[in-house]
């Protein structure tokens, strides 16, 4: 959004303010709350969520790009081949390490991993050799110091950390994807220049800034 927000302001000629938060459903709990926007992005299931609740405009929905979990090492070290589910397995079971964050707290990522390994049948090799982080800025300074061999994370956030190297995305046969979509607030004053928003970063043209961030189309 750095880079997609100003070049919407040139060519609309209309001021945003943007902000993000990383806890998991922060954004929408804060539009639920009442907090003034104009546009949310956030997951699909959420966006439809918000709008069964009157908090976003009906019908204003637009997807936008995807994002699926990959795996990652310290910079410059070896990656492994993680290109087949078997090969995927394999590169788990010679690990001498993993990492993430705590799936107590809803980490997302984690969850589902966890659901990965019960479906390969490693889960119970897994678990002893599994590092779980209750601070989110572990997640990939661990890795980055090497006290962790392999973490997992959305490619997005793996792109954009400094440390740290993207071995690839999980197989496409155990890959999960999150779809961010954007809404109109209900209560927003400005809806013409939040549907000109939308229509901005879910065009074909900000595919290829959403690309080297990590994402895919939608």
């Amino acid at each position: 959004m750095t880079e997609l927000i100003p070049k919407f302001e040139q060519s609309a000629g209309h001021k945003v303010s943007f902000d993000f938060d990383g806890a998991i459903g922060g954004m929408t709990e804060r539009v639920r709350k009442g907090e003034a926007a104009d546009v949310l992005i956030v997951s699909r299931a959420q966006i439809a969520m918000l709008e069964t609740e009157g908090k976003i405009v009906a019908g204003s929905r637009a997807d936008i790009a995807k994002v699926g979990v990959g795996i990652f090492v310290r910079k410059g070290a070896s990656k492994p081949d993680i290109g087949s589910v078997e090969a995927f397995k394999r590169a788990m079971l010679a690990a001498k390490s993993i990492g993430w964050n705590d799936p107590a707290a809803g980490a997302p990522v984690s969850i589902y991993m966890l659901g990965v390994f019960e479906r390969l049948g490693i889960a119970e090799e897994m678990h002893p050799k599994t590092a779980t982080f209750k601070q989110r800025s572990e997640r990939f300074a661990a890795v980055a110091r090497g006290d962790v061999e392999i973490g997992f994370n959305q490619i997005s956030e793996i792109i954009a950390a400094p440390g740290v190297d993207l071995v690839g995305p999980l197989p496409p046969a155990i890959q999960n994807y999150t779809l961010f979509t954007g809404g109109i607030v209900a209560t927003s004053t400005q809806q013409d220049a939040g549907k000109a928003l939308l229509q901005f970063v879910s065009s074909g043209a900000a595919q290829a800034i959403w690309k080297a961030k990590g994402f895919e189309a939608p």
